[in-house]
């Protein structure tokens, strides 16, 4: 359902929110060593998140990366906006771009009334939940992968 740029961005937002307290930047090499992702990749998603005014990132030797905005007003629908735009918001799971359901010249995909009523909760789901909470959530239990 994700695109793993998505999943990668949100796994390095828990984590940075779960070192904000130490008040240092984390490096690259050390998020990617941390939640066993790929260098580059991450490098990408990171800076992305950087220009959009997620993170912070500072070169230098003391340089990385760090919450910029508070991880209690991040959402998942907000880093899922940066990184892969708002397709799994309104896009068809049928079609390449918006259900012919909602263009009135169109019938409706056959999943149309199905998908509708759970992409509400999907988005409801990503607009409610933050980063600060599922931080929280995996520092409450014992050995959880983020």
């Amino acid at each position: 359902m994700l695109s793993n740029s998505s999943r990668y961005g949100i796994r390095a937002a828990i984590y940075l929110a779960s070192r904000q307290n130490r008040n240092e930047n984390t490096g690259l090499k050390q998020i990617s060593t941390d939640l066993n992702l790929p260098m580059p990749f991450m490098a990408k998603i990171l800076q992305q998140l950087a220009k959009n005014r997620i993170l912070r990132s500072v070169k230098g030797p003391n340089g990385g990366f760090s919450l910029l905005k508070n991880p209690g007003k991040i959402t998942l629908y907000d880093i899922v906006e940066i990184i892969d735009g708002k397709d799994l918001f309104v896009n068809c799971i049928i079609h390449d771009d918006t259900c012919a359901g909602v263009r009135k010249s169109k019938k409706p995909c056959p999943v149309h009334e199905d998908y509708t009523k759970v992409r509400s909760e999907i988005i409801k789901l990503f607009r409610t939940r933050t980063i600060a909470e599922l931080a929280a959530r995996i520092d409450a239990l014992e050995n959880v992968i983020i």
